[in-house]
């Protein structure tokens, strides 16, 4: 079906194969005023979404954990986390938002990732709500971004990462009233940017990423960056159950020292 035609959209009125090992980040950081203004009611609706979400939105509520990732959540244990999928509009039409990681950490440095990381108590119950309220938070932490912008439409079934031994949530968001993003904290996040869907389904821009360990899988040359690991194995799935997603060579290889 090719890229999704933004002339489609519409915005809401009122309120609101493998993924790999990357760890959502447990920032640690804090919003500018020092405290999260994520409501403590966060309502799941689809009411309003443009007509460009309407697939995703339809696969999410399909779709099962092992269509995702083999990678699947253990019976019992596991810390829970979340990250934002957080799909706006911009000069070039549907995009999404990422973060890349500061190149001074000891773990994931410089890679590109979903805002998102592990539940705190006061998010709540990780049956109910818990997940979508830490995924809001940790974006604001995160990136700066106001939540109240935010239309949470669905969650992806939860993946477990056996590196770090997180169970994640996949929240998936509209940005309804986009507001103004950047690095809360540079000595752990470098950047923060949005990357259009149409660079995301470019046959040019799409890649199997190797790493040393013998990992392959789907990666993104986007923005200057390398996406690969958990976030580009969630793009990668995606953009194929949304219909979206074109033909690419399945061959091509990069390796993650791609820039030496």
């Amino acid at each position: 079906m090719g890229v999704p035609d933004a002339a489609r959209t519409a915005r809401a009125p009122g309120t609101p194969g493998d993924t790999g090992t990357h760890t959502p980040g447990a920032s640690g950081t804090h919003s500018p005023s020092g405290a999260s203004t994520v409501p403590p009611h966060v309502t799941v609706s689809v009411d309003g979404l443009p007509g460009w979400l309407e697939p995703v939105a339809k696969a999410a509520h399909t779709i099962a954990p092992e269509q995702l990732s083999r990678f699947l959540p253990p019976p019992q244990g596991g810390r829970q986390a979340a990250v934002l999928i957080l799909f706006g509009e911009g000069e070039r039409g549907p995009e999404l938002l990422l973060m890349e990681r500061s190149s001074s950490l000891r773990a994931h440095a410089g890679q590109p990732s979903f805002p998102g990381g592990a539940l705190d108590p006061e998010d709540g119950d990780p049956e109910s709500l818990g997940p979508l309220r830490a995924a809001l938070r940790e974006a604001q932490e995160e990136t700066g971004l106001d939540p109240a912008g935010v239309q949470v439409f669905s969650a992806l079934p939860r993946l477990f990462i056996p590196v770090s031994g997180f169970v994640v949530t996949p929240v998936l968001g509209w940005w309804r009233e986009p507001s103004p993003v950047g690095a809360v904290d540079p000595a752990e996040t470098a950047r923060v940017f949005t990357v259009p869907v149409a660079d995301l389904t470019d046959a040019s821009n799409r890649a199997m990423a190797i790493h040393p360990s013998g990992y392959r899988g789907p990666a993104f040359l986007v923005q200057s960056a390398l996406v690969w690991g958990f976030t580009a194995g969630l793009i990668d799935r995606i953009l194929h159950f949304a219909g979206w997603e074109e033909p690419w060579d399945r061959g091509r290889q990069v390796p993650l020292d791609w820039r030496a």
